[in-house]
């Protein structure tokens, strides 16, 4: 079975998509998903979506923000992750109880939850076979399917 490395999403301190091309993506990127472009939600949908398809928790990208101009705050970043969730642009995964990871990649597939890093990387849909799904109360619908394969680093001791 293979996974796919998440991309590092943030590029460090030298980070800054500004382009004029890319800005305009990510306005466009908002606007269809039905979000107003604010400085904020522009700062981190770049943020999000600058290099390839990542996962983050609201703390992370809250740490990765700050150095916007203006400051955003945590709250912010929680509001923003909700709305661009609610819009299709993120996938929520809730882990852990209160753990919750945001996955730019909303097509159809697994994760891989690394134990001791804090960290998920994706498993494609075609490397897990699943025989079925029961069917749901009466009443409801099936809407997504979520499958978390928790691992850790094999102890060479051992």
């Amino acid at each position: 079975m293979t996974s796919q490395a998440t991309p590092q999403p943030y590029g460090g301190p030298d980070f800054a998509p500004k382009g004029r091309d890319f800005q305009a993506a990510m306005r466009a990127k908002l606007r269809t998903a039905g979000l107003r472009p604010t400085r904020q939600r522009l700062t981190l949908v770049a943020l999000l979506f600058a290099n390839g398809d990542c996962h983050v928790t609201a703390e992370t990208l809250h740490a990765r923000s700050k150095q916007a101009r203006p400051p955003i705050s945590l709250a912010t970043v929680y509001n923003a992750l909700n709305q661009f969730t609610e819009a299709g642009l993120l996938r929520e995964i809730a882990v852990q109880g209160s753990r919750t990871w945001y996955d730019t990649n909303t097509g159809p597939h697994y994760h891989f939850l690394l134990e001791n890093e804090e960290d998920l990387l994706d498993i494609p849909p075609e490397a897990v076979g699943v025989l079925g799904l029961p069917q749901p109360p009466e009443g409801m619908e099936i809407i997504s399917a979520d499958l978390i394969i928790r691992v850790r680093k094999i102890d060479p001791r051992r």
